[in-house]
């Protein structure tokens, strides 16, 4: 990959199975060492190419056992990353197989040609996820995680292993779904993750030898999910992806490419649009056409594309959370002749696609659809319907939840033109229904795969209708789910004080394009407040939110500066670009913060001052260096009232060195265009 060798002194088995009848060849909870992985053999290969795109099935085979495994390694030619699943098939054992879990991917960490394993010499590198505190990555020691304890007098590989684990629906609630081990010493660098919107696991596991990365999808122990394989029957694992680079820039550089070549196609996804959605610290699931029109008319005088009406627009009880799952606009919100149409008509008026949330994969509890629709549309366990804050849970691998979810798509795009669906999720249903299911988790897995089957197929029928990824804020950022999405939600967050530190740990996850950070200015904020706001935004898809309709002239022509900016500098390259972090991924509590995007012969950089010190601060930007620079503060624009900061370029060092003023939170986007 990309001129990289990497060789395997310590042999792992590239698939491991762990089943009732079989279990671990060495007592343990690891998704490794196990009987079957031990006991496959090669028994054939065959290579497919398809335009760009390239795999390499091997088959495997322990016929004492009765089974056949399929591994399927996938590559697109425009991107170093290799895609794998694995397919378990019942060929002739009468005794049904009972899977416990499976792993889509292992390997040893392995070593540069020429040179040996150094397990301890690895550092990795996750991401720890909640509502409002997204995407806080840290860096530990692989010798901290797995310490050295003298297994080599045991003769036994030990059972310590480094798991971490996603229950539910939530695919990212507590952890990302994606890892990174470096190694500075030996120059290389891994990156893995797991494409799943559903239950999942990882492992970094501690070999003796060496060091093994470790993959899955949903397992018996941790997430109630079994498999019962009778004869003739087969199973496909979660499918996972893996690069590997000289370093942390390369490995990202690598996944930035991946995610283009392998997300659905859109016109939306080269040049995407600004987006104004009503929620985030405005009308709070309050909708009204008086709230509205006002809203509507701002958004259009400032340049906004595409405008989002969200929850509450269905509901005449004034308790919007219960009432969810019908999709009949409110009469009493909307009243009037028209009712919602005269909103929807002010929004297309005023020059903006009109936009709409659903939280399609739940009915409330006080829905007239809770009744009109079976049990078989929802998740069950022994015979009750899964409830979960006032909320049940279709189950989309049923023909009547469909229906119903394809009758209000079709309805609100035929019939009132909406062209951008807001698909929240706000409730995980646990571990997963056991209807029609040998476990919970197999109804689970069963359901995360209809909805996404359920997605492509409202691609196909509606294909120009754009769709954003909200799961109560960034809880389900996988690419199981953004590679069929052109917008993905980041946060929740309504502070925008923290914001920033989301911001730039989003573009781990998604790309710019993607990558929607809620800037929500508002009448009562100082300009310097403003664009700080702006700027959380400003290198992503640009997504805003506040009272804009309560802004002075000054605050109304900023916010309009603000969007200009950002359709002149950063739509035409954002969809190119690949991010970077001139000061690393940012700590939860730094008062600096600073993301950029790659774009080629120009470079964006945005700096935050979150109430900090005054000091210099050097960006590092050493792909450009020994090349000479123009500097430009692009936002805000130096004037009387935003002062111009300090930046000067260093092309012998690649270093951006910004003079940050002190106190106050304060931020400005930097064009660099190298010659």
């Amino acid at each position: 990959m990309k001129g990289i060798e990497v060789v395997f002194p310590h042999r792992v088995p590239i698939v491991e199975i762990n089943t009732v009848g079989d279990g671990h060849r060495l007592s343990c909870n690891k998704l490794t060492h196990t009987v079957l992985g031990q006991t496959l053999r090669y028994r054939r290969h065959r290579e497919e190419s398809n335009g760009s795109r390239k795999a390499l099935t091997i088959e495997l085979a322990a016929p004492d056992h009765g089974i056949a495994v399929f591994v399927r390694y996938e590559v697109d030619g425009s991107a170093a990353m290799v895609r794998t699943e694995t397919t378990v098939v019942n060929e002739n054992s009468v005794e049904p197989v009972i899977l416990d879990s499976i792993t889509s991917w292992t390997s040893s960490f392995g070593a540069p040609q020429g040179g040996g394993a150094d397990m301890r010499s690895w550092n990795l590198t996750e991401g720890a996820y909640d509502w409002l505190a997204e995407g806080r990555w840290r860096t530990t020691p692989i010798a901290d995680l797995l310490p050295a304890i003298g297994q080599e007098l045991t003769n036994v590989d030990p059972r310590q292993q480094h798991a971490v684990i996603s229950s539910g629906t939530w695919s990212t609630g507590r952890f990302a779904p994606l890892g990174i081990l470096e190694s500075r010493e030996l120059g290389l660098t891994w990156l893995f993750q797991i494409e799943h919107n559903g239950a999942w696991r990882w492992d970094v596991q501690d070999d003796t030898v060496d060091g093994v990365i470790a993959l899955a999808g949903p397992t018996s122990e941790n997430h109630n999910w079994e498999r019962v394989l009778r004869q003739g029957e087969s199973f496909t694992a979660v499918p996972v992806s893996f690069t590997v680079g000289c370093d942390f820039d390369a490995v990202i550089a690598n996944v930035t490419d991946y995610r283009r070549a392998m997300r659905s196609p859109h016109r939306d996804n080269d040049e995407p649009r600004v987006v104004f959605n009503d929620y985030m610290n405005t009308l709070y699931g309050d909708p009204t056409t008086a709230k509205e029109l006002p809203l509507i008319k701002a958004a259009g005088e400032i340049g906004v594309e595409i405008f989002v009406i969200d929850c509450g627009w269905y509901d005449d009880s004034g308790d919007w959370w219960p009432s969810v799952g019908e999709w009949i606009p409110s009469a009493t919100r909307f009243p009037g002749e028209k009712g919602i149409v005269e909103v929807i008509d002010a929004i297309r008026d005023a020059g903006m696609v009109p936009g709409i949330w659903l939280e399609p994969e739940v009915i409330g509890v006080k829905s007239p659809m809770a009744w009109k629709l079976p049990d078989s549309a929802f998740f069950q366990r022994h015979g009750q319907r899964v409830v979960e804050q006032d909320r049940y849970i279709l189950d989309l691998r049923d023909r009547a939840a469909r229906a119903h979810l394809d009758a209000v798509i079709d309805r609100l795009v035929n019939e009132y033109g909406i062209g951008y669906f807001k698909m929240d999720y706000n409730v995980s249903p646990g571990a997963g229904t056991d209807y029609r299911a040998d476990s919970p988790g197999e109804g689970l897995l069963g359901h995360n795969r209809a909805y996404c089957a359920w997605v492509d197929d409202v691609r196909r029928r509606h294909p120009d209708v754009i769709l954003e990824n909200c799961s109560s804020g960034g809880m389900r950022e996988d690419f199981a789910q953004l590679s069929r999405f052109q917008v993905q939600s980041t946060s929740d967050q309504q502070d925008y004080r923290l914001y920033p530190a989301i911001a730039s740990s989003a573009l781990m996850m998604a790309l710019p394009e993607q990558s929607a950070n809620w800037a929500y200015p508002q009448a009562d904020m100082t300009l310097e407040q403003a664009a700080f706001n702006i700027n959380t935004t400003f290198l992503g898809r640009f997504f805003l939110s506040g009272y804009i309709n309560r802004m002075d002239a000054e605050q109304h022509a900023l916010t309009a500066a603000g969007i200009d900016a950002y359709k002149r500098y950063v739509q035409p390259v954002v969809g190119k670009a690949r991010p970077f972090w001139p000061l690393g991924l940012p700590e939860w509590t730094d008062t600096v913060v600073a993301v950029g995007l790659d774009a080629g012969a120009t470079a964006l950089v945005t700096v935050w001052n979150r109430d900090g010190g005054g000091s210099a601060v050097d960006l590092a930007m050493p792909r450009w260096s020994a090349r000479d620079a123009l500097v430009e503060q692009v936002f805000p624009e130096p004037s009387a009232t935003f002062s111009r900061w300090s930046a000067d370029w260093d092309s012998g060092t690649g270093t951006l060195s910004v003079d940050v003023p002190a106190g106050g939170y304060v931020s400005r986007t930097f064009r660099l265009t190298f010659v």
